[in-house]
């Protein structure tokens, strides 16, 4: 590789540096394997096995409700809490 010359790229900034001297750097090249299945999940979750609780729906007044949680912010922050009416199917969250 003589009379070749490397430039490196910043990923985020994309910034290039002609490199000559490549004694301090460790260039590895990384393969992606495809997976050998793709398993698709339909939107539309059983929630009979969720678990019930006694909200009252702000839209039909009913006072039952699934919930769940689910981290929608950053890994930092509370999760955030849904739930489903029983009756009407109205979903809503709950920011702890």
């Amino acid at each position: 590789m003589k009379g070749k010359n490397t430039i490196l790229v910043c990923r985020k900034c994309g910034q290039k540096k002609n490199v000559k001297d490549k004694s301090g750097f460790k260039l590895s090249v990384s393969t992606f394997k495809k997976p050998e299945k793709i398993v698709v999940v339909d939107r539309k979750v059983n929630i009979d096995v969720l678990p019930k609780t006694d909200m009252s729906c702000p839209k039909c007044d009913h006072g039952e409700a699934f919930w769940w949680m689910q981290q929608t912010r950053a890994s930092d922050e509370p999760p955030t809490r849904f739930y489903r009416c029983c009756k009407c199917g109205h979903t809503w969250r709950e920011y702890s």
